[in-house]
């Protein structure tokens, strides 16, 4: 699992604290950069969630159709979208934000 293989949470970078040298980094510019940085922690753990659910979601669709036997277990979305097309951009989304790191 993905959880498994991260090593900060927002709290520990935001809780990180830094020694300082005789030319030292400007305290002020590096907690600036890590709030980015925890705020953009969250919004993609608040993303890969959300793109978790909706693929378990559509797995279990795929499931239950199967069972039942139809060939397209899911009504398609609006626009010409199968689920196989959506499962492939979801796929496509992840190696894109997780890299190689997905597939250690």
């Amino acid at each position: 699992m993905l959880s498994d293989k991260v090593k900060l949470t927002a709290k520990e970078i935001l809780e990180k604290d830094f020694k300082s040298g005789i030319k030292g980094y400007n305290k002020d510019e590096v907690d600036q950069f890590l709030d980015l940085v925890i705020k953009d922690y969250e919004t993609f753990h608040q993303e890969i969630e959300a793109l978790q659910q909706e693929n378990l979601r559509l797995k279990k669709q795929i499931e239950e159709g199967q069972r039942r036997g139809t060939a397209n277990p899911a009504p398609s979305v609006s626009g010409g979208n199968t689920n196989y097309d959506i499962l492939k951009r979801l796929s496509n989304l992840e190696k894109h934000v997780f890299g190689s790191k997905l597939f250690d």
